[in-house]
């Protein structure tokens, strides 16, 4: 039964100690058909597998490495969404599962930490995987061993690794990973030691940490800040909760849903940056943890599968809606299944791939098919008649008040857009002064999307125009983005704002 390879550490025993008594043999759903906002089948895995990982390569396919069938694996497999296959590729030098995987912005795919049941052994060894010829090499070693912590690729290049457990314990230290040179340096520590915790890349580009556990689940979370390298505490979420998931939204909040503390959680909370604090949001129709959680295209959030005592491990997906935060029932998987990953593909279907329920490990694979929103017609007005003007007295003359000065912004062109592998949008950012307008206007923007930053030159602006370059990581996911430039300047302060829209092409 799954869940097993486990025992003796707190990583899944905490969760699942109910688990272990469950009776096996639970009925699957059958497949769905295929078709929008339902799950169809794909090509199998070759092997079976669970508390594995799945990275989107710049090639378009994904590559799954290392996880658990009863064993730390070292396989690693690739899908083809052109022919709906997977195809063995290069082993990793140590099997491993509870392990991180992050696409580096050379294309490479760096492994770090795990567990390695045939050895007893926490990792702290890392590795390469190189898209061009299929293979993994060895890079610098972790400080700490480690598994069940966070990797986030940072806007500079680095990759940041956060806390996790060490077999008894948990440890709060923080470590990089520098591509250039194959190191790991320690960076500030956290203020509470945690694993099945999440990581969160904000549009400010700090790194939010929330929930875990260590003995106890926790509700504190906090900020990694690449600038200085330091933790600073931020609010705290209003459930305690591990085995959640975390996703940045395109508004620039961040959603948790689901988890686990004394058992599986509906509930729902949005952290706002701007205040550091969380709010509640719509629940769940299903309580649960150990699910995946997937920001599609269209800016929902599909979250599928994980496991909830009542019901057991489960097939039902659900979407979350930033526009009015209610969760909604979407298609079923063909199969339960806890410990999956779920992987956005460049068409906008998401790829489910192993994972494990009552009958073992999987090696089915499933595609979710979002469908293409539908635009809402806009009701064309009906002209109202105009009335014949009755004549009327000719008003005397009122003196007209002398303007006050004044300015406006636009940006040109109003779409740019950067390729898969990332790159830089440069737009204008122009000032048109009225009235005698002279004063400086201090620039600003919000609404990028992860990975992505942007500067202006020159800011202040005393002149008419002002050279904005976003910059685009290969993080970033692809997608069209509305951003907002604002400019503040004059005595009493004038705000104006302008937009236009950065898009991250699909191929």
């Amino acid at each position: 039964m799954t869940g097993l390879h486990f025992s003796g550490f707190a990583v899944r025993a905490a969760q699942i100690t109910l688990l272990l008594f469950l009776a096996a043999g639970l009925a699957l759903v059958e497949p769905c058909a295929g078709g929008p906002f339902a799950f169809s089948d794909t090509g199998s895995l070759i092997n079976e597998r669970d508390s594995h990982t799945a990275t989107l390569l710049p090639n378009g396919k994904v590559l799954v490495a290392g996880g658990y069938d009863g064993n730390s694996l070292a396989s690693a497999e690739l899908y083809d969404p052109a022919s709906g296959t997977w195809t063995a590729t290069g082993s990793l030098g140590a099997a491993r599962y509870a392990h991180t995987a992050t696409l580096l912005p050379n294309g490479k795919v760096l492994v770090a930490g795990g567990y390695d049941t045939s050895r007893f052994l926490f990792l702290a060894s890392a590795e390469l995987y190189d898209p061009a010829n299929g293979t993994w090499t060895a890079t610098g070693s972790l400080a700490t061993a480690r598994y069940a912590h966070t990797a986030m690729l940072l806007p500079n290049g680095k990759v940041l690794i956060a806390a996790g457990s060490t077999g008894g314990d948990s440890t709060p230290s923080a470590e990089l990973y520098d591509p250039a040179n194959g190191t790991w340096t320690a960076t500030g520590s956290l203020g509470t030691a945690r694993y099945v915790h999440t990581a969160t890349l904000l549009q400010n580009g700090k790194v939010l940490v929330a929930g875990g556990y260590n003995f106890v689940y926790f509700a504190s979370a906090e900020l990694y800040d690449p600038a200085n390298r330091t933790w600073t505490a931020t609010g705290s979420l209003g459930a305690v909760r591990g085995n959640h998931t975390a996703t940045l939204l395109p508004n620039g909040k961040v959603l948790v849903a689901g988890g686990y503390s004394s058992g599986a959680t509906a509930s729902t909370e949005l952290y706002n940056p701007a205040s550091g604090t969380w709010t509640a949001t719509g629940s769940l129709g299903t309580a649960r943890y150990a699910n995946t959680a997937t920001l599609l295209q269209n800016g929902k959030v599909l979250i599928s599968g994980g496991f909830n005592e009542s019901s057991s491990y489960l097939a039902s997906a659900e979407l979350y809606d930033p526009a009015n935060g209610i969760w909604t029932a979407t298609g079923s998987l063909g199969d339960r299944r806890w410990f999956h990953t779920a992987t956005l593909l460049p068409n906008g279907n998401v790829l489910v791939a192993g994972g494990s329920n009552s009958g073992g490990y999987l090696v089915s694979a499933e595609l979710y098919d979002p469908g293409t929103p539908t635009p809402t017609p806009t009701a064309t007005p009906t002209p109202t008649p105009t009335p014949t003007s009755t004549p009327t007295a000719t008003p005397t003359p009122t003196p007209t008040p002398t303007p006050a000065p004044d300015y406006s912004l636009s940006i040109n062109p109003s779409s740019v857009s950067v390729p898969r592998a990332g790159g830089i949008a440069t737009y204008t950012v122009t000032i048109t002064r009225t009235n005698g307008f002279s004063s400086p206007v201090t620039l600003s923007i919000s609404g990028l999307p992860s990975g992505a930053t942007g500067s202006f030159t020159p800011n202040p602006v005393s002149g008419s125009s002002s050279t904005l370059q976003v910059t685009v990581s290969r993080s970033t996911r692809q997608g069209t983005y509305l951003f907002t430039v604002t400019g503040q300047g004059g005595t009493p302060p004038l705000t104006r704002t302008a937009t236009a829209t950065l898009v991250k092409k699909k191929n």
